[in-house]
This record gives structure tokens, C-alpha cells and sequence, in this order.
């Protein structure tokens, strides 16, 4: 799978499918389809990738022998700028409208030294530059792993489900980690009172209450909750969550989250590494507009597909699917917030 702007649990809130319900693979290829639609209308990709590209010398790009355009190549930093086996330091990284910010979409040397691209013995890829590329890299905290994990696990603990999501892109440290499932860890057991089997009876006795977070999903014998506070060492829940049966629960009885996740380790140019217990998780975070339009291409396939594609306004020669009535204006919103325009001239 590639990089997903929204989480499976993103489509099922808004279609209000149940997360029990057996539908995963066809949310998830709606999220893939969705996603990459969103990169070919905007011409970028918003996830932040470490590598090592090659250009050609700026001159045979008819341009300014000292400005390096990178077309869809955008950086958010450079690490190493190499020209013609010479390791450039006196540079710019500078965009069109010339705010000082990601993403930059050209390398200017800077005229005030000597330094220069050179071709070396061929015009041809001679400069490569190591660095981040991708829109920006806008990160959110995201809990904690919550046990020491070596370099080559795949099943991680973390200790706040309700943070991260199927398809969430994490950052452990150095390395990134795309979530590719999750499933239940037991976290504590009932300490206070039983609850009955009555929607009214809410409040959980738990030893550790900051353990738990709001709008986090857990699950007691059979009984789904959710978290709707933490008060002290209790929990106040939304009982019989997720079409689950109220149910009775004694003392004692286990209590689980979906707090394991199932990752991709090394992700985007990143190499697996060690973590410590209690090492900090950020999540990335995506432009609010190439969200918005991801969830809304991904509910459009979903609603044509269980109608068959058969939605259709018009009639005979004028028939045409009907693909909702906001798509097309979160289009032009999505361009105009975060689209790449082509450059007019190489100047």
C-alpha cells in the first residue's frame, strides 16, 4: 500500500459502518485510489520521503546556470548538494513566490561566492542532491511506544489507540512507521464495581486513569466502549459502542484496546532502528483540504459501488455518474490551497 491523506477509521466514522463490520479491504483500496487521485490532480505528494535524487546541470534546463529548478522533485531540507563530485554548501533553497517556508522548488546558488554547478564529465544527472523531499513535514504528538522494540519487529505497543488509525504515517525518532493494522492488548482489569447490564451504569474503576484516553475504543468480555472521559481513576464510557450487547461485567473483568499495531518499519527512506520503552510517537498531518477531498473520493467509490455504479443524473445521451454535488468544489478548493502550478518559463 502507498501513503493513505486519510485513516480507515476516517471512512468508517463517516459512512457510520460498524468497525466489526467485515469491509476493511474495500475501504483500504478506496483510501489507495482516493489518495493517488489527489497527488494526480495536485501534481505533489504531501508525505515527507529521505532520498537521494539526480538532475541534470542547470543549463541544460535552459535556465539560469545558477538556479536549479526541481520541477516535482520539492524539498522540505537539503542534507548533501553534490555538483560534479564538488560538495556545494553556499546555496539557497528558495520557491517561486519566495516565502521562506516548505516546499522549496528550486536550489540558487548563492552570487556572493564562488561556488558553481558543474557539469563534470557529463551535463547528464551530474548533480544529486540527499535531503527531504515532499510538501512539508507537519507532525502531532501521538502517544508513546509502550515497550522496547528492536529493529526488526513489526508489532508494536503503543500506549493511545485513539491517536493513530490504519494508514497513519508515524514517526519513532528518526525512523517512520506506516500503520498497517491494529489489534487488542489487554491494558488493566476492573478494580471498582461491576457494571450491569443498564446504559446508565457508565463509570469504570481502573488503577491508572491517565492510562486511558478520550475517544479511545475498548472492549470488556464482549462489550465495546468508548471513552468519553477520565476522571481520576475512572472511566466514563459510552456503553454497547460499535453495535456490540450491553452485557454485565464483574470486577476484575479484563479490559482491552486496540493499542498493537501492526507497522511497515523503515518507511520512506528511514532505516529500522531500536526504540526505548516510552520513546515519543508524532504522527504526520496532511493539508486540511487534501483530507477533506481524500474522504470524499473514498465515500464516492464506496456509495457507486454498493449501488453498482448505477447513480447516475440525467437521462439517454446526457446520463453522467453522479459523484456528489461537493466533490467538484473541493477540487477547486484543494487546488487552489495546495495544487503545484506548472512554471511558465525557466528563468
Amino acid at each position: 500500500m502507498g501513503i493513505w491523506y486519510a485513516t480507515r477509521e476516517d471512512i468508517k466514522s463517516a459512512l457510520d459502518i460498524m468497525e466489526t463490520a467485515r469491509n476493511d479491504s474495500q475501504v483500504d483500496r478506496a483510501l489507495e485510489n482516493s489518495s493517488r487521485s489527489v497527488e494526480g490532480l495536485t501534481h505533489r505528494r504531501f508525505y515527507p520521503e529521505l532520498a537521494t535524487r539526480k538532475f541534470d546541470w542547470p543549463n541544460s534546463q535552459y535556465a539560469r546556470a545558477y538556479r536549479l529548478w526541481l520541477e516535482a522533485n520539492e524539498l522540505i531540507s537539503a542534507t548533501t548538494v553534490v555538483s560534479g563530485g564538488v560538495t556545494l554548501t553556499d546555496y539557497f533553497l528558495r520557491r517561486a513566490d519566495d516565502r521562506d517556508e516548505p516546499p522549496y522548488t528550486y536550489v540558487e546558488l548563492d552570487l556572493s561566492t564562488n561556488a558553481a554547478f558543474s557539469s563534470g564529465s557529463t551535463h547528464q544527472r551530474s548533480l544529486s542532491i540527499l535531503g527531504l523531499y515532499g510538501y512539508k513535514n507537519d507532525t502531532t504528538p501521538a502517544g508513546a511506544v509502550a515497550e522496547a522494540v528492536d529493529s526488526s519487529e513489526t508489532a508494536i505497543d503503543v500506549s493511545d489507540s485513539a491517536l493513530v488509525g490504519v494508514g497513519s504515517l508515524l514517526t519513532c525518532e528518526s525512523e517512520r512507521m506506516v500503520v498497517t493494522g491494529k489489534s487488542q492488548l489487554l491494558v488493566t482489569t476492573i478494580t471498582g464495581s461491576s457494571l450491569t447490564a443498564v446504559n446508565s451504569d457508565v463509570t469504570i474503576g481502573v488503577t491508572s486513569g491517565p492510562a486511558f484516553h478520550t475517544g479511545e475504543i475498548i472492549t470488556v468480555d464482549a462489550e465495546r466502549m468508548r471513552v468519553v472521559d477520565v476522571v481520576g481513576n475512572n472511566l466514563v464510557v459510552k456503553r454497547a459502542w460499535d453495535g456490540s450487547v450491553l452485557a454485565t461485567h464483574a470486577t476484575g473483568a479484563s479490559i482491552y484496546a486496540p493499542r498493537t499495531l501492526t507497522v511497515v518499519r523503515a518507511s520512506l527512506g528511514t532505516t529500522a532502528a531500536t526504540h526505548a520503552d516510552t520513546t515519543a510517537l508524532v504522527r504526520q498531518v496532511y493539508p486540511g483540504p487534501v483530507v477533506s477531498l481524500t474522504v470524499a473520493y473514498a465515500l464516492n467509490e464506496l456509495l457507486q459501488e454498493s449501488s453498482g455504479y448505477a447513480r447516475v443524473a440525467g437521462s439517454g445521451e446526457n446520463a453522467k455518474e453522479f459523484t456528489g454535488r461537493g466533490i467538484a468544489a473541493l477540487e477547486t478548493d484543494c487546488m487552489r490551497a495546495v495544487g503545484r502550478q506548472a512554471r511558465s518559463g525557466a528563468i
